[in-house]
């Protein structure tokens, strides 16, 4: 298989990792709650190992700028449709600013090796 193909696999694992880590951080009530806790080390663990395989092929720069651009806004829209949490306007501008880097960095940046 193409290693490109695998690297961002490896890459969406990682992202949905973090943010099930990330999205499971309010049920460890400040990690006082034993299994959501264990839940959320076993899935920043698995989030910083799928990373790791992705940047054998993805710069790391451009594989952070990825996972942590598509993380934030993964772990607020679960924020906003599970947890009923409101975002303002102020925070919906900067996850677009957030989103925006990321395209301005995959589609013009020649750091990238793709």
């Amino acid at each position: 298989m193409n290693p490109l193909v695998l690297a961002y696999g490896a890459l969406a694992a990682a992202i949905v990792a973090e943010v099930t880590g990330s999205s499971m951080i309010y049920r460890t009530a400040q990690f006082t709650k034993l299994w959501p806790s264990i839940g959320v080390a076993i899935c920043f663990g698995l989030a910083l190992f799928f990373l790791s395989h992705a940047t054998k092929v993805i710069p790391l720069g451009m594989a952070y700028a990825i996972w942590g651009g598509v993380g934030t806004v993964l772990t607020a829209a679960v924020s906003v449709l599970i947890y009923r949490h409101a975002l303002d306007a102020a925070a919906m501008l900067g996850i677009a600013m957030i989103v925006g880097g990321v395209v301005v960095m995959n589609l013009f940046s020649h750091s990238a090796s793709h």
